[in-house]
């Protein structure tokens, strides 16, 4: 005689509740660098970042039903956080984006649009922006190594465990050992105040590749394959619609400038997420957050400035490794080299050109190759 083993019926519940719960917190690594370094060193206010995330989660579950990721865009967060853009700045390029955005969701060519983009060039301009933010990082971690190693000694963690809450880890010891203090921004000044159209230009050339890839056409990709009965709602011209309405309403209201990040859906699933619980979790926690608004300010200036360095590092370790730079063809990664380093010392605009320059060359060289003969014989 067989027996059956009889699970409570509250068993199945409470495991889907503990994985949606879980999995809200699967993409802290990326939202928490960029939010608590803009935050605390006054470039942007809290309550309107956290409104903002808040909003897009809220979104997320409502048009979704699934725990698509709400990202601070990465590529224009290290344009911010290095001095590049002001908070009006800010405003009006995630303001910009998102029009652009939502005029691409209205053509049905936007895939082709996106896949038109030399990916050499995207990976060269998301590594050099990774080395511009670096930069920032070692010299804020330079203050005290005896605080900044420690902390990377945790974050690298996520190398050999990815699903550990690192990040939010890092941030809870900050706010319990540090002491309070004056934000970052009296020592580091951002971009002055005043509107500049270049700056704007810069930030929306640094970002815009970057998102229709990895935040719209890759995203839905990911998106399909974790959810194969439910993600065809997920499609690029969607995700573009939703992040364009969300930067366009938000951004000149003070949000930090928002994307849906494959890396971030992939996150939320590997935690457990499978439905609309996360993105009303992480809505939920948003929104506690902006209503705690300047306790929330006297919290993140409290974080030690190694720290900010060392969760700085950590983000534009990640813009710099991307899975691209190693999947890149052999003739490609000098396109990539060369892009990453005309951003570094010349900006996006520089980097986008001298990319497109160098890969307009590689295409010319491998046109004039000799063809290889027929049969895998070696040419003389």
């Amino acid at each position: 005689m067989t027996t059956r083993n009889h699970h409570p019926p509250w068993r199945e519940p409470l495991k889907a509740l503990s994985g949606e719960v879980s999995g809200a917190c699967g993409d802290l690594g990326t939202l928490l660098p960029y939010v608590v370094a803009a935050v605390s060193m006054g470039v942007l206010a809290p309550t309107p970042v956290f409104l903002g995330f808040a909003a897009g989660y809220l979104l997320v579950a409502l048009c979704y039903r699934l725990p698509v990721a709400v990202q601070p865009m990465k590529a224009l967060g290290a344009v911010i956080l290095t001095g590049g853009l002001s908070a009006s700045e800010t405003a009006w390029t995630g303001a910009l984006i998102g029009l652009v955005l939502l005029l691409l969701a209205a053509t049905p060519r936007l895939t082709a649009v996106a896949r038109g983009l030399p990916q050499s060039v995207v990976t060269g301009l998301q590594a050099g922006l990774g080395l511009m933010l670096m930069s920032m990082a070692l010299s804020l971690m330079a203050g005290s190594w005896a605080i900044a190693i420690p902390v990377l000694g945790v974050l690298s963690l996520s190398w050999v465990w990815p699903r550990g809450p690192w990040a939010l880890l890092v941030v809870l010891a900050a706010l319990l050992l540090g002491t309070p203090g004056e934000p970052l921004g009296q020592s580091l000044p951002p971009g002055g105040a005043g509107l500049s159209a270049s700056a704007v230009a810069t930030g929306v050339i640094a970002q815009l590749p970057l998102t229709l890839l990895n935040a719209v056409v890759v995203a839905a990709a990911v998106a399909h394959s974790l959810y194969p009965q439910r993600g065809t709602m997920v499609s690029p011209r969607r995700l573009a619609a939703s992040s364009g309405l969300l930067n366009l309403a938000l951004a000149p209201l003070g949000a930090m400038p928002m994307c849906h990040g494959a890396g971030g859906i992939a996150a939320h699933h590997r935690f457990g997420a499978r439905g609309i619980g996360a993105p009303l979790v992480m809505a939920a926690v948003c929104a506690l957050a902006a209503l705690l608004g300047p306790g929330v300010m006297a919290w993140l200036a409290a974080i030690p400035e190694p720290v900010i360095g060392a969760l700085l590092a950590y983000a534009a370790a990640e813009l710099i490794l991307g899975r691209r730079l190693f999947d890149a063809r052999a003739d490609c990664r000098p396109v990539i080299g060369v892009t990453a380093v005309a951003t570094l010392f010349g900006g996006a605009v520089i980097g986008l050109a001298g990319g497109l320059a160098a890969e307009r060359l590689r295409v010319l060289i491998r046109r004039r190759r000799p063809p290889r003969p027929a049969g895998g014989e070696k040419s003389p």
